[in-house]
């Protein structure tokens, strides 16, 4: 079985397992002490009653038994009542206690004449369970050994023995309850900062705050250091990622743009400029991933959603005032992306676009959320796209048809930086009656 998950848990499973073992251990330790307790006055209480009556017997000449005064004990004379007295002699007649009736308490066997008092369990009357005090004399005059026995019902012990251990039983249980929740207070109070510290990362993972604020125990100061260390150094990173990307792009546009105003001039430039826009392509793709790849380390960024389709809905109406097309915008609004707005920019741009592209007259937005995730489902009534071949538009520099203007690499570029950002595009039938490509990215909560 494995530890809970949970460090207050376990924390108070494994405070409240050592409080209920040691309160159970100390209430047996208590019942143990009571017991013997118990036992030593009832033991007492019976010897004092042996005392009086080895001092009331009297014997004859004869050998007859008799006592001078009755004992003091009223249950003597009350049959089976479970207090009993009996006298036994080596030879001759013996005497016993009203209260016996017709029956005999059993000496134990295994020694005679030493004097000692002797104490043990023994079994009554009715099956009852008895407490027995035996001592052998022998009277000034006589020679006849006598076995003086004193028993009582064992319930009087077992009765309060009972009472006491239950009493111990309830008493424990609410102080291991009081105990248990005492823990728990205190585990909640100990880790309350380490909540806080969930909490202002939950605001730094938002987008939020840039730095982990507040005041914390000198215990965790030097983590939280080390954190916002951390976070400080992973934003210079990125600053730096960026900073060259953009270098590199500047010093590669240059010289591309020089090579193809040279093929220009070269009477054969079919094949030059193929190539020239071959490594366009390429170097175009790859630094696009790589300034995503940068600013998805970013932490704590956050972009609202409903701006970025306003502004770009509005931009490709006008670039595609000729068609007349009906846009409408339906669904949630408040949404926003765990990322970059120039990410979310370039994925919906080109899902937009696509559709701007080829729909007929209408063209729907609808905004949703599910659990962690928002949805931006992009849908057209052009001419769709077959299931089949839906998989192989992603793929880099292809295109379903070539008539159409653009280099193919729209959808690969969108998929990647939506893989990047935690997302995915999905690609589906649409209502409309072309297609629907769903957009589905972390949400800032």
């Amino acid at each position: 079985m494995g530890s809970p998950k949970s460090l207050t848990l376990r924390l108070v499973f494994s405070a409240g397992l050592w409080t209920i073992l040691a309160l159970a251990i100390g209430g047996l330790l208590l019942s143990i002490v009571f017991r013997s307790y118990v036992e030593k006055g009832f033991d007492a209480r019976l010897s004092l009653l042996l005392d009086t009556l080895t001092s009331e017997v009297l014997i004859d000449g004869n050998g007859n038994l008799s006592l001078q005064d009755p004992l003091p004990e009223p249950r003597f004379n009350q049959p089976y009542s479970g207090w009993y007295w009996q006298i036994t002699p080596t030879f001759g007649q013996g005497l016993r206690s009203r209260s016996l009736w017709d029956a005999i308490l059993v000496p134990k066997p295994g020694y005679t004449g030493d004097n000692a008092d002797h104490l043990y369990y023994s079994t009554g009357p009715e099956n009852e369970k008895l407490r027995v005090i035996e001592r052998d004399i022998t009277l000034p005059g006589s020679r006849i050994a006598l076995r003086m026995s004193v028993a009582a019902s064992s319930s009087e012990i077992d009765q309060d023995i009972k009472s006491f251990n239950t009493f111990v039983l309830w008493s424990s249980s609410a102080l291991a309850l009081g105990l248990i929740t005492a823990v728990f207070i205190q585990v909640r109070f100990g880790l309350g900062p380490l909540r806080q510290l969930r909490g202002a990362l939950g605001n730094v993972r938002s987008g939020r705050a840039r730095r982990l604020e507040g005041t914390y125990p000198r215990e965790i100061e030097p983590l939280i250091k080390e954190l916002n260390a951390l976070l400080d150094h992973n934003e210079l990173v990125v600053a730096r990622a960026r900073t060259h990307v953009g270098n590199l792009a500047h010093a590669l546009k240059t010289p591309l743009t020089i090579m193809k105003n040279e093929a220009a001039k070269v009477d054969d430039t079919h094949t030059i400029e193929g190539q020239l826009t071959t490594m366009q392509k390429h170097i175009d793709y790859y630094l696009r991933q790589a300034q995503v790849a940068a600013r998805g380390a970013v932490v704590g960024v956050r972009t609202d959603i409903d701006p970025v389709v306003e502004d770009m809905v509005r931009t490709l109406k006008k670039m595609h005032r000729d068609k007349a097309l009906d846009v409408e915008t339906a669904g949630e609004h408040g949404l926003v992306f765990r990322g970059e707005r120039q990410d979310l920019d370039e994925m919906l741009g080109n899902l937009l676009e696509n559709a701007f592209k080829w729909a007929k007259s209408a063209i729907r937005v609808t905004l949703g959320h599910d659990e962690s995730k928002v949805t931006l489902d992009v849908e057209d009534d052009g001419p769709g796209i077959p299931a089949a071949a839906r998989a192989a538009v992603f793929g880099r520099g292809n295109r379903i048809d070539e008539a159409k203007p653009g280099t193919g690499l729209g959808l690969s570029i969108a998929r990647d930086i939506a893989e990047m950002c935690g997302g995915y595009i999905v690609l589906e039938d649409s209502a409309l009656g072309g297609l629907k490509a769903r957009l589905t990215l972390p949400a800032a909560l």
